[in-house]
């Protein structure tokens, strides 16, 4: 009942119910692309690796995340927003001249630009929220924010591939020019007093280090985000033996649609109670919580059985939130305003990069072993994490219970 109430606040705070639609509008239309895209290139051309680069085109400007935040630091957060989204609902269409393999020059660069526009959003985004909702509602809103993300991927991706089957590419980036030009409008409605940008005096590379140095010399953040790359790295090493689970449950490919739903079920529910969760834990245990339940859910897939697989997706929907939720908001809490989007930009690189390690290096070991061995080695490493980062969390309370007497023997 707690929960609930916390969360209707957060839903009546204008700018907190401003920025969830946003994230909805702009989410369908991320979302029906991203499953476009590798659809459109593939219809082009037959090729499947050529398909796959479009999500390395929107996932690489990640890479760059240090130096894009520091953009978010330097000018007003707000029209940045309003800015960034103006700018690809304006971009997108250009995509409806690409009717040939050789115009996929254009759609790869859009995605690119795509993907670089989405690091800078995503740090003016963090940096802005935590004046325009307020600290205290920070968890509640990155939970919320969680739910309705992940609530899009069960509907958006769907919706891409009818509307792609039945007007093809150009549509579907019409369709997210939409969502943009929407997301511009309801950013500008904001009623955020933010401060003026402070510029450090250093060089470019001075203050983009600044967001690094912040985070490696924070005693919080630096194990957070450390576990939160770990995490994500090993998830996406587990997840590359998905076909290979469903093979051995004697089912098509296209079972891992259930697989992915039941997934973005339990993310949704993780959504809603993160930020109560995350005050009664607090960040540690919150985030070491969340990784044990995605070892569950990784060791568990080994087993050939559809209850436990499908066992296994919820409680990896379940768990990966957390962590991400944990992280993030503590980012979000444990930063000054004026370097919180260099810092936002390098805790995104430090944590999602290893994804996309994870995914090259899994997909080459699926071919070497089988999932009964790998899958349970991935487990006991991020079992391995979360009983470090607890271990963190536990030496932290008995230093904080310590009397100064204590801490300082005569």
């Amino acid at each position: 009942m707690k929960t609930s109430w916390t969360l209707l606040r957060v839903l009546r705070d204008r700018n907190a119910g401003l920025y969830l639609a946003a994230v909805v509008v702009s989410g369908f239309g991320n979302s029906a692309l991203f499953l476009a895209s590798g659809v459109w290139v593939k219809d082009l051309t037959g090729s499947d690796g050529l398909a796959a680069l479009c999500m390395l085109a929107m996932w690489a400007p990640t890479l760059a995340g240090p130096l894009l935040g520091t953009i978010a630091d330097r000018v007003r957060r707000a029209r940045l927003l309003v800015g960034l989204n103006a700018a690809l609902a304006a971009l997108l269409p250009t995509l409806c001249t690409v009717r040939s393999a050789s115009g996929l020059w254009l759609l790869f660069a859009v995605l690119l630009a795509y993907g670089a526009a989405e690091v800078v959003h995503d740090a003016a985004e963090s940096a802005l929220v935590t004046a325009a909702v307020g600290a205290e509602r920070l968890g509640d809103f990155n939970g919320l924010r969680m739910a309705v993300t992940e609530g899009m991927k069960l509907v958006a991706p769907l919706t891409g591939a009818g509307l792609y089957t039945a007007f093809g590419g150009p549509a579907v980036a019409c369709l997210d020019a939409v969502t943009f030009a929407v997301a511009a409008v309801l950013y500008a409605l904001l009623r955020v007093d933010e401060e003026p940008p402070v510029r450090a005096g250093g060089s470019w590379r001075e203050e983009t280090a600044e967001g690094a140095r912040h985070l490696w010399g924070h005693p919080l953040l630096r194990p957070l985000v450390r576990a939160a790359g770990a995490t994500m790295l090993l998830a996406s090493l587990g997840s590359t033996t998905l076909y290979a689970v469903v093979d051995r449950l004697g089912h098509s490919p296209a079972y891992t649609g259930v697989l992915y739903a039941v997934q973005g079920a339990g993310s949704v529910a993780a959504g809603l109670f993160s930020g109560a969760a995350l005050r009664r834990l607090g960040a540690r245990r919150f985030a070491a919580a969340g990784i044990v339940l995605t070892a569950l859910s990784v060791a568990a897939r080994a087993v050939p059985a559809d209850a436990v697989a499908l066992a296994a997706s919820l409680a990896g929907g379940l768990g990966l939130p957390c962590v991400l939720v944990a992280a993030f908001t503590a980012v979000q809490q444990e930063t000054p305003g004026p370097l919180l989007g260099r810092a936002t930009a390098t805790a995104g690189t430090l944590v999602f990069t290893p994804n996309v390690i994870g995914l090259g290096a899994g997909a080459g070991l699926i071919e070497l072993a089988s999932p009964v061995l790998l899958l349970p080695l991935y487990a006991v490493a991020l079992l391995l994490t979360a009983a470090s980062l607890a271990q963190r969390a536990d030496s932290a309370s008995r230093t904080a219970a310590r009397s100064p007497s204590d801490a300082n023997p005569a």
